[in-house]
């Protein structure tokens, strides 16, 4: 309720309706006057970061620490005192990406297999040529070898025994098992019927050419590519993946009647709120554990990440209300579910983020 003064007229500014009291009964605005003072929108906005506030921390406190409490308010109807779960859901997603995109994935680059005497691929490709020759040198040291600096084609055999083919960074993307030099020379020889592929083999064959192109032949380029794509399709996926999780609830509690599919849908929301505050903990403990290299954080961290199967399966237990056993069960049961439904997703997003980039 603000603190402007109620309007003499009875008709409503917002929907026309006559106003039986000081809020319309048809849309729910307030019946006062539309001119404000400056202090008017500042007392409002107060107003309305401690009405946020107060909700909010009051839903934190019963989700961190009731497990499957908010559910079954939310369910029975008890709604006014915590924040929306849709709200919720938006305001901690978005915080949690907005951290874990900023702190936690500095480096996207992909290296498989980190680096050869401390040195990543990266730096070695930029080396000049004396302290390329000290590096190999150094190495054929190490190796028993002749202390004499390695071309830079001995160093990539070289490196091939230790990173395979995938240190080789000036090599291009291939996939298809087909080696054509650009799209010019494969489509001659399919015009020419040398070797006609089918629909999908060309479609496959075109997008890798382009991304060959697209990332100077680079394999590295072409898979942090990919990567940083996938990362980024993340928090479609986990909204895409919270109906499905609910279907799997609502498969396993299919004989609950009392519990309708939005039941579900409240659950694994309020489930999902759990995971994001979670996640960014463990994520800043882990960040922490990197620096410092403490077995107390170590412990903490393994603690923790056992403690968020315990909450999930004790807020299993406090919502649908079966017994223990049968709760262990379907437990199980709806984490190989989700797993595997996971999986697709990730394999979808996998394809989807490939022809995109």
């Amino acid at each position: 309720m603000s603190h402007a003064r109620e309007r003499s007229e009875k008709n409503c500014l917002n929907c026309g309706a006559t106003v039986m009291g000081r809020y319309c009964h048809v849309c729910g605005q307030e019946n006062v006057e539309p001119k404000e003072t400056f202090w008017h929108l500042v007392a409002h906005f107060f107003n309305d970061i401690t009405h946020f506030d107060g909700k909010f921390f009051t839903t934190l406190k019963d989700l961190l620490f009731k497990p499957g409490f908010l559910s079954k308010e939310y369910m029975m109807g008890r709604r006014a005192s915590y924040l929306n779960p849709i709200r919720m859901y938006v305001f901690t997603s978005a915080i949690f990406f907005l951290i874990f995109f900023s702190f936690f994935q500095n480096s996207e680059s992909i290296e498989f297999g980190g680096s050869i005497n401390g040195k990543t691929v990266e730096q070695i490709n930029k080396m000049d040529s004396i302290t390329f020759a000290k590096f190999t040198t150094h190495i054929n040291e190490e190796n028993e070898r002749p202390a004499t600096p390695m071309t830079r084609e001995e160093f990539k055999r070289f490196a091939d025994t230790v990173f395979r083919t995938f240190f080789d960074t000036s090599s291009a993307f291939r996939f298809t098992g087909t080696n054509y030099g650009s799209v010019k020379q494969f489509d001659s020889l399919q015009h020419t019927n040398a070797k006609e592929h089918n629909w999908l083999k060309r479609q496959l064959v075109y997008k890798e050419l382009e991304l060959n192109e697209k990332y100077h032949h680079s394999r590295i380029e072409v898979l942090n590519a990919i990567k940083k794509a996938l990362m980024h399709s993340l928090p479609q996926m986990l909204w895409i993946s919270l109906p499905l999780l609910a279907l799997i609830l609502k498969l396993m509690y299919i004989r609950r009647k009392q519990f309708y599919y939005v039941s579900h849908i409240i659950f694994s929301i309020h489930l999902y709120i759990f995971l994001f505050i979670s996640q960014l903990v463990l994520l800043s403990i882990s960040k922490l554990n990197k620096t410092l290299h403490l077995d107390v954080l170590s412990f903490v961290l393994a603690a923790l990440t056992f403690g968020l199967g315990v909450y999930e399966y004790l807020a299993l237990k406090n919502f649908y209300r079966q017994g223990w056993l049968k709760t262990f069960f379907k437990f199980l049961l709806i984490n190989i579910s989700y797993i595997i439904m996971l999986g697709l997703l990730f394999a979808f997003f996998g394809v989807f983020s490939f022809f995109k980039i």
